[in-house]
């Protein structure tokens, strides 16, 4: 074989890797939903929680306190309080961990607790963290154990795509939170400009704290193979509130699709009203004519997403070109005004409330780690319904008729740019 054809045979081997890792990344769970699900009964049957707790797992438990902080200057100091509380026991994973006061902050704070013999485990998403920072120097070197989700390797190429969105603390087993934020200073203020974004983050307290830490250690085996048990991780937790919860988590790149089921569940099941808030909403036709089937069995569905100040070009085309048939159905579609909206929260008549760091999109239906909070009751709901509804009246209502006229200039980036961008 000449030189020329070697190195073109060499060539042709690595495209053709390439083009396999690339496959691998973008590829969905192994078991996926395809078809509709019916509408056989609502939310408030013991059926649905039953189904839910069967096909999602874990199940359904009761006697929590659910406290929702909303945004930066609640968020933070109720997180940092926690962990300044701590005595024996630290587990936080996030995707979102950046330079800044926010970052130096929780750094400070973890290691205080790790000089002070509380064991402190950190577990960063190695994508969604990957700015370098004196702080996690800082913490290791307190004595925080510090591991990173999927870094970079050669053998792991396959699952880079494959990212840990989870944001989880739990403190001594027995309070948690999770919700939207991420570790940085976008997420500082109260979503005063667009500097500072608008999020919901939640504080739990009760049984379900349990699923939490659970939910902590599936990615915290899988990175270092240790098991954290005996009850300074897991103690015993008694009632101490009325909301019943269940904390459960996908992983689609282990073949999980539940994310995508629970929406299709609940969706299915409601009678009167959804209220959805949603970073980055671009759901697929399954999703899609899910909603469109419940509006037009009367179902009143009001959807909050980001306008203006989105941070994403290409998430903004991607929703927008779906809103046709929503809209036409009657849905509610606003666009937040203020700044870069990055709530998620899913209410279904006033009833179940979801929350978590699920976005309505292909990425944490098929390629994260999610995991999400589904919170049953009807005093919980209420409250979440008029924080919805305060949203709501900060956002611009965008109509069907805006739709159809909207900009030859969005239209050409639906069709022509997007499915480049997309592939890029």
């Amino acid at each position: 074989m000449t030189k020329r054809r070697l190195w073109i045979a060499v060539a042709a081997a690595l495209v053709t890797a390439l083009g396999v890792v690339l496959a691998l990344n973008f590829a969905g769970p192994d078991s996926q939903v395809t078809e509709r699900v019916y509408h056989r009964y609502d939310i408030d049957s013991p059926q649905f929680r039953r189904e839910m707790g069967v096909l999602l797992g874990p199940n359904v438990v009761g006697g929590n306190t659910i406290t929702d902080l909303q945004n930066g200057d609640a968020i933070f100091p109720a997180m940092l309080a926690a962990i300044a509380a701590a005595e024996h026991t630290i587990t936080f994973e996030t995707f979102v961990y950046w330079s800044g006061d926010v970052g130096r902050q929780f750094a400070e704070a973890l290691a205080a607790k790790a000089r002070d013999s509380v064991e402190v485990h950190v577990l960063l998403d190695w994508a969604g963290a990957k700015e370098v920072d004196p702080s996690f120097e800082m913490m290791e070197a307190a004595g925080v154990e510090v591991h990173w989700y999927r870094p970079l390797k050669w053998y792991s190429l396959g699952r880079l795509n494959n990212r840990t969105h989870r944001k989880l603390l739990v403190v001594d087993g027995r309070v948690g939170f999770t919700g939207g934020v991420g570790i940085a200073d976008d997420w500082a203020g109260n979503a005063q400009d667009p500097d500072h974004w608008r999020d919901a983050h939640f504080r739990v307290e009760g049984p379900v704290v349990a699923q939490l830490q659970a939910a902590f250690l599936d990615n915290w085996i899988e990175t270092t193979g240790e098991v954290l048990n005996g009850p300074a991780y897991f103690p015993p937790l008694d009632s101490v509130g009325t909301v019943a919860a269940q904390m459960f988590m996908a992983s689609p790149a282990g073949g999980s699709d539940s994310m995508r089921l629970m929406y299709l569940m609940a969706v299915a099941a409601a009678e009167h009203t959804i209220d959805l808030s949603a970073a980055y909403f671009v759901p697929d036709d399954l999703l899609l004519n899910a909603l469109v089937e419940a509006a037009e069995r009367g179902v009143a569905i009001r959807i909050v997403l980001p306008g203006q100040h989105i941070d994403s070009e290409l998430v903004g085309i991607s929703s927008k070109k779906t809103w046709g048939p929503l809209l036409e159905a009657g849905v509610t579609v606003a666009e937040y005004a203020p700044t870069m909206y990055h709530t998620k929260m899913l209410i279904v008549d006033r009833t179940l409330v979801s929350v978590g760091s699920t976005n309505f999109d292909i990425r944490s239906f098929e390629l994260n780690d999610e995991a999400s909070l589904n919170l049953y009751d009807t005093t919980f709901a209420a409250h979440m319904t008029a924080v919805f509804e305060a949203d709501l009246a900060l956002a611009d209502p965008y109509t069907f008729e805006q739709w159809k006229n909207r900009p030859w200039t969005e239209k050409f980036a639906e069709t022509v740019l997007l499915p480049i961008k997309s592939q890029l």
